[in-house]
């Protein structure tokens, strides 16, 4: 039985998931699967995923027959999943080479069963473009005020929770998933150091900032069920701080909001 199941959705991503999978196949840790799960793809996805998959056993494909969205193709894949560990990254996105061994080394000598890490940005040529560190430990209430966890990072351990699906909304899923751990244990813990590259993309989904907003007020009162005044108070932390991540970084890293 692997050790990790890495959880990939994909749509349209046939100008970077090779790179995804290389990145996984690179990995100094080789007791992994990874179930990459395609969202109804109209270019050439399939064929270039199937090409991994015929190449190595490790690599499963599952190709849905309409499009649904990242939460139903993630939540298939975790259904799915053999490992002991759920791992997460994104068609776009990339590890570094020991991301999978240092992040089980951090998880399994201090009991943590819910852990994160710091990543890089970089845009679509590849080139680096801002650095995201993360704190030592996060709860509940941290991250409704702010989401510190990056889903190309996010590890859990079935064994201590079970299978944890995500909330099935079109965007800030990851988010819902992480609340939903954290109604289980205390803390998300962060290893801040840099083992991953998050892909910034123009016309990403993840780029439309206003929707962003709005699926976040919606997270949390139909998801989280807040009543609004505790909305209201979290939503406020949240509006701010990211406005001073995105408009006023140097602020932000005076404050602690950026690492």
């Amino acid at each position: 039985m692997p050790t990790f199941t890495v959880v990939t959705p994909s749509y349209n991503s046939a100008l970077f998931i090779a790179e995804t999978i290389e990145s996984v196949i690179s990995q100094s840790l080789t007791g992994w699967e990874m179930i990459i799960v395609d969202d109804c793809s109209s270019d050439n996805s399939v064929q270039v995923i199937q090409s991994y998959v015929d190449q190595d056993i490790r690599i499963k494909l599952t190709q849905l027959s309409e499009n649904s969205g990242a939460a139903v193709a993630r939540n298939i894949a975790i259904e799915a999943a053999q490992g002991r560990y759920i791992a997460f990254l994104d068609s776009d996105d990339a590890w570094l080479p020991n991301k999978l061994e240092k992040q089980l080394k951090f998880m399994q000598e201090n009991n943590y069963p819910f852990s994160f890490a710091a990543y890089d940005k970089i845009n679509e040529a590849g080139e680096a473009i801002g650095h995201i560190g993360v704190p030592e430990k996060v709860t509940y209430s941290d991250l409704l005020k702010m989401c510190s966890i990056g889903c190309l990072t996010a590890i859990y351990d079935t064994k201590y929770f079970g299978k944890v699906y995500m909330p099935l909304i079109r965007k800030r899923q990851d988010l819902g998933l992480w609340l939903r751990l954290l109604n289980k244990t205390d803390y998300a813990y962060g290893l801040n150091e840099t083992l991953g590259l998050y892909k910034v993309r123009k016309n990403s989904i993840s780029a439309d900032k206003k929707s962003a907003v709005l699926f976040t007020w919606r997270l949390y009162r139909e998801v989280e069920k807040l009543n609004l005044i505790k909305t209201g108070y979290y939503f406020s932390h949240y509006a701010v701080r990211g406005l001073l991540r995105t408009k006023f970084p140097k602020l932000a890293r005076a404050l602690g909001i950026l690492k």
